[in-house]
């Protein structure tokens, strides 16, 4: 026997039928599903310091539990000291048990870790894509404090096949993303 992500379990048994129910889909196939997750962290400070990329791909690779890789510069900006090919950030794509894990350990330990957290922003991209920005590596418990040199931020894609905003709202809601409530005027 092998090993399912509960949230994997999750979508299967909960998620799509109530989707289908929502939507009105004749057919399991037409159900909005969760592609991938993007991790990325832009270091712009590490034009002066190269040890901040270092801890930036470590620090991604133990939040995400797969390897980060560098992102490098496409061309030179002299008022910003940078060259071509100079790495000045980070990122992990997961996809299927690793996405499906990253998502829970999210939405369980990570997002209820922020201080004063009244829930996430519900504003989508127009192709039915979720950025969710986060100003502190350190709600992930897999950051050990001690050894945080600066306090970095990060953005959380989730790229959906959702065609429309509001599939793609109705699926994250309902693998439990925290929504904001939104104000009936």
């Amino acid at each position: 026997m092998s090993y399912t992500p509960s949230l994997k379990t999750k979508y299967k048994d909960e998620v799509a039928p109530a989707l289908m129910k929502e939507f009105g889909y004749k057919s399991v196939m037409q159900v909005p599903t969760l592609e991938k997750i993007v991790i990325n962290q832009g270091v712009g400070a590490a034009v002066a310091d190269k040890k901040l990329i270092e801890m930036s791909i470590k620090e991604l690779t133990a939040i995400s539990g797969q390897q980060a890789v560098a992102c490098f510069s496409k061309k030179d900006i002299s008022n910003f000291k940078l060259r071509k090919k100079m790495p000045i950030g980070a990122k992990v794509t997961l996809r299927k048990d690793k996405m499906f894990e990253f998502l829970e350990r999210l939405v369980r330990v990570a997002l209820p870790r922020i201080r004063d957290f009244k829930g996430i922003e519900s504003k989508l991209d127009g192709r039915g894509n979720y950025t969710l920005g986060i100003t502190e590596q350190i709600i992930f418990p897999e950051i050990n404090i001690d050894s945080v040199t600066k306090i970095m931020g990060m953005n959380i894609t989730f790229v959906t096949t959702g065609s429309t905003d509001e599939e793609a709202y109705a699926l994250l809601r309902e693998f439990g993303l925290p929504f904001k409530k939104l104000k009936k005027n």
